[in-house]
């Protein structure tokens, strides 16, 4: 997804690149004890590339949760004690989704939205998987059974969700509330339900009595966030981002931090759910993307073949910087590979530098591969949990110092806002591109005239680094600029010819 586009970085339009990627869900165990709660580290219990999401326990063994194989999405079920994933469903012409189970049964429900577009909550057999509807009628979107004729569902209306209880005994459908959100969830120990209103900007979390349908407002929730689930004491935890937090009714004035993800390489965390007695709790969450090029470079030394190539899109580009492309593909890929790995003994890359901006992660390496030390840097473009292209800049013989020393003077400059001695640090014809190779202004006076109208019309300019890379005639800096009181992230990669920057390529 693209945002607007924003003047930033050194004068230049540029846009910020937002990169969603595939889901997880993690399995943790889960202790309350006088009033703190803690967590043992988070197990990737679905560890599959692809849409893991809605999770839910069968029971303290059984978690049920959708997953991606083969292009469709079926109803995965993960044994805690064994660790291993069997699956329920293998709908060849839709998906299911939100898998729970009905309670007093030996079944399951879920969403399943047909490749015609039709979308109905099913009942499957545990075991066989047979499935059978329990609705008609209702397009329902998220569930949770408040008995085993009662359901409470989240019902696409339109253009928004309304609440609907069903009674599967006379297939009566009440709707008691319309802008309702996806979480829904029995509180314990009463005959309630949980459901969160969305008709006030601020989202509130509301009761609801199935019977009678009378509701009650609980609390508010995180800006924006709408999933959450119930401790067995009356605790609420929701989340935002990498953070877990907590909120008590009648106790809790608002929500409590209770835990950072991020150290663990979990962010954007979004379905959470516990077990009946909030022993066991599994979140879905994004890995982080420099887990994923962690993962590329450790199976990478131990020649793990197989987890490294799963790490890349099957149409991988792999290029010398800025654009020489020197391969495409996982196969191509994995036959370079193997004929490297047959011809060496101890492969080693560690990263000794690491910037990251949106989806791109650029790495400075020091390879090590059977004693012969390079100095590479590997610049990492990635979409969907998979790294789309891996591009490479090796070490030359050029001058590190001077480079070092005329890019440090234009950052000077810049900041000094002396349009003088800002050109002067550039060569007659510099270029600049945005990465990787598109040109968009050429030339010493094209540049003087753009930069200084934006000297001139920007009172409060100032460029920082946060973190510098030096190979060869190249300067890889990641900057943090403010212009016009906002502050904004840019990588630039300067290149230097005859103690002149003579080209200036820019990472959005």
């Amino acid at each position: 997804m693209k945002n607007k586009i924003l003047l930033f970085g050194l004068g230049l339009y540029m846009s910020v690149a937002c990169a969603q990627s595939n889901t997880e869900v993690f399995l943790m165990d889960l202790e309350v004890k006088d009033g703190n709660i803690s967590f043992s580290s988070p197990l990737n219990i679905s560890n599959n590339p692809g849409y893991d999401n809605q999770p839910s326990f069968y029971n303290d063994n059984l978690i049920l949760f959708a997953s991606t194989r083969n292009g469709q999405t079926d109803i995965a079920k993960y044994n805690v004690r064994d660790k291993v994933i069997s699956w329920v469903s293998n709908t060849t012409d839709g998906g299911e989704y939100s898998p729970l189970k009905i309670p007093n049964t030996k079944e399951i429900s879920a969403i399943r939205l047909d490749t015609d577009g039709t979308q109905l909550l099913y009942r499957y057999n545990l075991d066989s998987g047979n499935p059978r509807t329990v609705v008609k009628g209702l397009k329902v979107g998220y569930h949770v059974w408040h008995k085993p004729t009662v359901l409470v569902a989240s019902v696409l209306v339109e253009d928004r969700m309304d609440l609907v209880v069903s009674n599967l005994k006379d297939n009566s459908n009440r709707t008691f509330q319309q802008k309702v959100g996806r979480s829904l969830h029995k509180i314990p120990n009463t005959n309630l339900v949980s459901y969160i209103s969305k008709e006030q900007d601020s989202w509130e979390i509301k009761s609801l009595n199935p019977v009678s349908g009378a509701t009650k407002k609980i609390g508010t929730m995180l800006p924006q966030v709408e999933d959450m689930c119930w401790l067995i004491n009356g605790s609420i935890l929701s989340a935002k981002g990498s953070k877990l937090y907590k909120y008590t009714p009648g106790k809790d004035s608002d929500w409590i931090l209770v835990k950072d993800f991020k150290s663990n390489g979990i962010d954007n965390i979004t379905r959470i759910t516990t077990n009946a007695i909030s022993s066991k709790i599994a979140i879905v969450a994004e890995v982080s993307l420099e887990q994923l090029i962690n993962k590329q470079v450790n199976s990478f030394n131990a020649k793990d073949l197989s987890a490294f190539v799963s790490c890349f899109a099957p149409n991988v580009l792999v290029k010398r910087f800025p654009s020489d492309t020197m391969y495409v593909g996982r196969t191509e890929m994995r036959r370079r590979y193997q004929q490297f790995y047959d011809n060496v003994e101890t492969p080693k890359v560690a990263v000794i530098n690491r910037m990251v901006l949106g989806s791109v992660v650029v790495d400075e390496e020091l390879d090590t591969t059977d004693g012969a030390k390079n100095h590479q840097i590997a610049i990492y473009e990635t979409e969907e949990n998979f790294i789309l292209s891996m591009t490479f800049i090796f070490s030359n013989k050029g001058n590190s110092e001077q480079t070092k020393t005329i890019v440090q003077k234009q950052l000077d400059a810049y900041n000094a806002k002396d349009i003088d001695a800002f050109m002067a640090t550039y060569s007659d014809d510099i270029k600049l591109y945005r990465y990787p190779d598109q040109l968009f202004s050429e030339g010493k006076q094209a540049m003087r005239e753009g930069y200084q109208r934006f000297f001139e019309t920007t009172p409060n300019l100032n460029a920082a680094i946060r973190n510098r890379m030096i190979i060869g005639n190249k300067i890889i800096d990641q900057e943090w600029v403010t212009a016009n009181d906002q502050s904004f992230g840019a990588i630039a990669i300067y290149e230097v010819t005859e103690g002149k920057i003579s080209k200036v390529t820019f990472i959005q």
